[in-house]
């Protein structure tokens, strides 16, 4: 066996560098990203809630609610008085049927500092 002059040697290596590298250009690369499966889809939820619109005239409260979804609201109409002897008051709830309006009244003796109106789902 004869041996390779450098020259040669450097020539081999270079030669054989090129054949790898083509090799691996040709080759078929499959990459798979390691990524969890897709999470299920969060359904949204159902639009629930009256729409309601209150008003104070003297010491007497008005509320207006509309329910324009498919479900039943419970609504409760809430009167703060502003005077510490007049009692606060917190109406019977009353239920609200899909398409359905209702009107809510209460009254303070004197003046009223707030009014408010809670919703809950019936179950």
């Amino acid at each position: 066996m004869r041996c390779l002059r450098v020259g040669q040697r450097r020539a081999l290596a270079v030669l054989f560098l090129l054949l790898v590298t083509a090799a691996g250009l040709a080759a078929p690369s499959v990459v798979r990203a390691a990524t969890a499966p897709e999470p299920a889809p969060v359904a949204a939820p159902e639009p629930f809630g009256a729409a309601c619109r209150t008003s104070v005239q003297g010491s007497h409260v008005t509320g207006y609610c509309y329910n324009p979804y498919p479900g039943l609201d419970l609504v409760q109409l809430h009167t703060d008085c502003a005077m510490w002897w007049d009692l606060d008051a917190d109406a019977a709830p009353v239920a609200v049927a899909p398409g359905q309006t209702v009107r809510l009244t209460d009254r303070c003796w004197k003046d009223v500092r707030a009014v408010w109106v809670t919703h809950q789902k019936a179950s």
